[in-house]
């Protein structure tokens, strides 16, 4: 698979019909949500003590699938929702420092990182001539890959709260969650 055939198609410009980017609409409904913000006090703490560790894809709004609110949780995302050392590092961080007492790992159906192998790191190194430092981490089995990553976190000399790790698979067509049985 080359690099550019996995991409989605692009459209010919990065600019709207305004002549504006992307960003350029995003720092704009910054301003605009920023004219009615008020601070609302809150500490970095998370209030329910929980770090949810999830894909970045788009599909997924964890608060609003979660039934959680701005301040209740730490998220962190990746690509693949993969537990890798810097995973590792923002849950220490999220339980040493922040208080956070429980993990919940969400992968999904219809991850990108389920067609991906390996290979990708070498036509990226083939393409600009530096071998990427990282692991793509693709799997081809979620339930497999939520149980290895409940593993590595109930695993590691760094978090001291591993007694509430949990995993599921989120169902991008209906929204739900199915839980992984860690011992499956």
């Amino acid at each position: 698979m080359s690099i550019s055939a996995s991409q989605p198609s692009q459209p010919t410009s990065d600019r709207d019909h305004s002549g504006k980017t992307v960003t350029d609409r995003l720092v704009e409904a910054n301003a605009k949500y920023a004219s009615a913000f008020t601070d609302p006090g809150m500490d970095a703490r998370p209030v329910l003590k929980v770090a949810v560790v999830a894909c970045m894809d788009a599909r997924l709004d964890l608060h609003a699938a979660l039934g959680l609110e701005l301040g209740d949780c730490h998220t962190i995302r990746n690509a693949g929702g993969v537990v890798t050392d810097d995973i590792i590092r923002s849950l220490t961080i999220s339980q040493r420092a922040l208080g956070t007492r429980s993990v919940v790992l969400i992968h999904h159906t219809g991850c990108g990182l389920l067609n991906l192998t390996e290979d990708f790191r070498h036509e990226i190194e083939a393409e600009v001539g530096q071998r990427p430092a990282w692991a793509v981490e693709a799997f081809k089995d979620l339930d497999k890959d939520v149980r290895q990553s409940m593993q590595r976190v109930r695993t590691s000399p760094f978090l001291p709260h591993t007694d509430d790790v949990r995993g599921f698979v989120f169902d991008v067509t209906t929204g739900l969650l199915r839980e992984i049985d860690p011992q499956r």
